[in-house]
């Protein structure tokens, strides 16, 4: 099977080499401006071999949607993967690396301490009948139990 060169800078990622959990630079841009925006992929579970339960991913991208600008105001987004194996975040005007680990690690920390869902209603989201606070509270901690691996992107680095 051949692998063809795409315009999305993940789908020319090899899945196959990779080793979640991870947090790796995605890509940056540079505005007209000089505003340099980061995005990492912040990967949850193994591509191809697992993925997180809907219901718990929806709740926690609200949590950490929420949670995560308690500890940055350079926060743009935080948004899921389709493939239901992590998520994306993006950054104006920050790249220290560590201090994104450290963002994450603080927020995840939060979602543990949550006792709701924000934006869990009819009014704030299109999918309100769809959120486990408790899954989303699993997959946190499962994210953190590894926290020491976050850095090794690929098998091979280990």
């Amino acid at each position: 099977m051949t692998k063809d060169h795409t315009n999305v800078e993940s789908f020319d990622l090899d899945h196959t080499k990779v080793k979640a959990p991870y947090v790796r630079l995605a890509g940056t841009k540079t505005g007209a401006n000089g505003d340099v925006v980061t995005k990492y992929d912040v990967r949850f579970k193994q591509p191809n071999k697992e993925h997180m339960d809907m219901p718990a991913l929806h709740s926690l991208e609200h949590l950490t949607a929420d949670r995560i600008r308690n500890h940055s105001d350079q926060i743009i987004d935080w948004s899921p993967m389709g493939c239901q194996t992590g998520f994306y975040v993006s950054f104006i005007n920050h790249n220290d690396y560590e201090d994104v680990l450290s963002i994450l690690e603080a927020t995840m920390q939060d979602v543990l301490q949550a006792t709701s869902v924000p934006a869990c209603n009819e009014v704030q989201c299109g999918w309100a009948a769809s959120h486990n606070l408790e899954g989303a509270k699993q997959l946190a901690q499962q994210f953190l139990n590894k926290r020491d691996e976050w850095s090794t992107v690929f098998s091979d680095e280990a």
